[in-house]
């Protein structure tokens, strides 16, 4: 399973680490993501979602998961049931 967002499709950033003597080595920042069931008033259903943490806050501001998807134009086959 990657380790992506399923709603904003964030996923993990890669990138060079540069010491003080200018010695690149790789690496990757990870996203921050938690397991959250998310509750839509309008279909009635319970959905299992992986998401990022800012999503997560973005979904309490809004109210519903069907006002996210409406308001950011997310494609309803991001969200697995």
């Amino acid at each position: 399973m990657s380790r992506r967002c399923d709603l904003t499709g964030k996923r993990r950033l890669v990138g060079n680490k540069v010491s003080h003597s200018n010695i690149k080595t790789k690496m990757q920042q990870e996203v921050n993501l938690k397991t959250k069931r998310v509750f839509d008033p309008v279909s009635g259903e319970t959905v299992k979602l992986r998401l990022s943490t800012s999503a997560i806050r973005t979904l309490d501001k809004l109210g519903s998961l069907s006002k996210f998807i409406q308001k950011y134009g997310v494609k309803y086959g991001l969200v697995e049931r």
